[in-house]
């Protein structure tokens, strides 16, 4: 973290990551594009649920951001003790977040989509999918920070194990559960959080076997105050952030659900194909974090803006293929998700023009870490 020369350290960092980020994004669309073959209210029904689901991983990955922020800094000042209550902490979160949207899950998913839409098939079976999702969000959440704690360490390689194993699951089982045992979107829900709660485990047996430079113990924890307010001075703006699009999406869809079902279904794709775009750059943004964070605790602020330039650098780049790849062949890809030719007729030059914002969110995907709230923590 502290030697290797910045690139080769980013690209290192970053590209296994990314290669994760992107199995996970191709599972993401693959859940579409089989729903989709069921009917398009059926699409709309994984599309409106698109909120639900983004706000767990915004919070999940939030938190992930400031626990591997303050790992990689106290490791970058030999703090160990430190380390360890970081990780310990940020699993309790993961628990904690967890609780809070399988009870928002138990009590509130159908009343999300009746308030979105009155059409029967799609208030059925996106209640069911965003049950699931969310009754058993724990496989995702501990799949994130356990992963955090990886990347914290430089070990990112094996993040890309955990999330292509859980990828590798759901696209087996998508099928099965979807078709052979005909339980429609509900299976697609099951088939993805059966992914994530393996990635889960195995994520959780890496971090025991290889991570020697932490240790997650809870004989005796006890939540340590200070280290949750750090953790979360730096997770709440990345929080918030990812939160923001939840909320745009969500008005979105009750705007253009009103002129037609088949907009929404449009945008719920939008939305999944971004993610082959996006989620390369969140890999990057990933990877960069605890080079940043090391690299301040052991005062080398050389080496962090080197870090951060090249990242920006690096982020444009990934987004100006994505412009273009939906510039030219935004038919091609609608055409995945059985679109007929009115969700054609609006969702090509749809994705044309949404695709113009590209450039100017591939820097703000790498805000300026807050760095004053570290200097608190004895």
């Amino acid at each position: 973290m502290g030697v290797l020369p910045v690139n080769r350290l980013l690209i290192s960092m970053s590209v296994p990551i990314m290669i994760s980020m992107l199995v996970q994004a191709l599972y993401n669309v693959v859940d579409s594009i089989f729903v989709a073959k069921l009917s398009e209210n059926a699409l709309n029904a994984v599309s409106l649920a698109f909120p639900v689901q983004n706000l767990m991983i915004a919070v999940a990955t939030g938190t992930g951001v400031g626990i591997n922020a303050l790992l990689s800094k106290s490791l970058g000042e030999k703090n160990f003790k430190r380390a360890n209550l970081a990780a310990a902490n940020g699993v309790f979160l993961a628990a904690c977040s967890y609780i809070v949207f399988a009870l928002l899950g138990v009590f509130f998913s159908r009343t999300f989509f009746t308030v979105q839409t009155d059409v029967a098939e799609i208030v059925e079976g996106g209640t069911q999918y965003v049950a699931i999702c969310t009754i058993c969000s724990f496989g995702m959440f501990f799949q994130i920070t356990y992963e955090r704690l990886l990347q914290s360490t430089g070990k990112t390689i094996y993040t890309m194990f955990t999330q292509g194993l859980g990828a590798i699951i759901n696209i087996i089982f998508d099928p099965i559960f979807i078709f052979v045992l005909d339980m429609g979107v509900a299976g697609a829900a099951v088939a993805t959080v059966m992914g994530q709660i393996v990635a889960a485990i195995l994520a959780i047996y890496l971090n025991s076997r290889k991570n020697h430079e932490i240790s997650v113990r809870f004989r005796g924890f006890r939540p340590n105050g200070k280290i949750i307010g750090v953790i979360y001075a730096v997770g709440v703006p990345s929080i918030i952030m990812a939160a923001i699009s939840s909320v745009m999406t969500f008005g979105m869809n009750q705007i253009l659900i009103g002129f037609t079902t088949t907009a929404t279904a449009v945008l719920g794709v939008y939305f999944k194909l971004q993610s082959f775009i996006f989620m390369p750059v969140f890999g990057l943004n990933n990877g960069l974090v605890p080079i940043i964070a090391y690299n301040f605790g052991a005062r080398k602020p050389d080496r962090m803006l080197r870090a951060v330039k090249l990242g920006v650098l690096y982020a444009t780049a990934i987004m100006a293929i994505g412009f273009a790849i939906f510039q030219v062949g935004s038919s091609v890809l609608l055409g995945f998700f059985e679109a007929s030719d009115y969700m054609l007729e609006i969702g090509v030059p749809a994705l044309r023009i949404i695709s113009i914002s590209f450039f100017w969110r591939a820097s703000a995907s790498f805000p300026p870490p807050p760095f004053r709230p570290w200097a608190t923590v004895c």
